[in-house]
């Protein structure tokens, strides 16, 4: 294989998942568009988004990229199975890490905010919509990735090309939903902040 048709076999294996990547990006940037109510009434929320947009993207194509190292390497079958130890473990600990993450990431913000003399919302609220949203689309992004790799991977495709382009898409859409999600459920219950 010449380095032109590798290069031609990584473009043609790449560029459908960055065209999905592309779409979800502005997908997600229309959901935080229309945000703004919820982004005035929660202050320093906005500061909050890229750090938990980011710690997805960090987290969950690090499981991704676990998961395709372990099939590369025959430690995992390409299928889910209630049993299988590696798979569980790397799907746990991608969980909490991302709920760790997001806990500091808003207790980070509070703190940074507060220090600047810039409104910003109760720490306790910041938390909650930090840890629920984590936690919701955490549970969704490892299904996709978990999916989407073993599925790459059982028709030929290179699940280490896949993961970086889904996980920023699945993770810029799914993290912006569960945001606004999260962030109507802790107003509702704290009855409007």
């Amino acid at each position: 294989m010449t380095v032109r048709d590798a290069a031609r076999e990584a473009y043609r294996e790449a560029l459908p998942a960055l065209a999905a990547s592309l779409v979800g990006g502005l997908v997600a940037g229309v959901v935080l568009g229309g945000m703004r109510g919820e982004l005035r009434a929660v202050p320093g929320l906005l500061v909050l988004v890229p750090a938990l947009l980011a710690t997805r993207g960090n987290v969950y194509g690090s499981l991704g990229a676990r998961i395709s190292t372990a099939l590369h390497q025959g430690l995992v079958e390409p299928r889910v199975r209630a049993g299988d130890e590696r798979l569980r473990a790397a799907i746990a600990a991608a969980l909490a890490n991302g709920l760790v993450a997001s806990t500091f990431a808003a207790v980070a913000a509070f703190a940074i905010l507060t220090t600047l003399g810039s409104p910003v919302a109760s720490l306790p609220v910041l938390v909650a919509i930090a840890v629920l949203a984590g936690a919701s689309s955490g549970v969704a992004l490892a299904a996709v990735v978990v999916t989407a790799v073993f599925a790459g991977y059982r028709r030929g495709r290179d699940p280490d090309t896949l993961v970086g382009p889904l996980v920023t898409t699945t993770g810029d859409v799914f993290g912006v939903l569960f945001l606004l999600g999260a962030v109507r459920l802790v107003l509702r219950a704290a009855g409007g902040v």
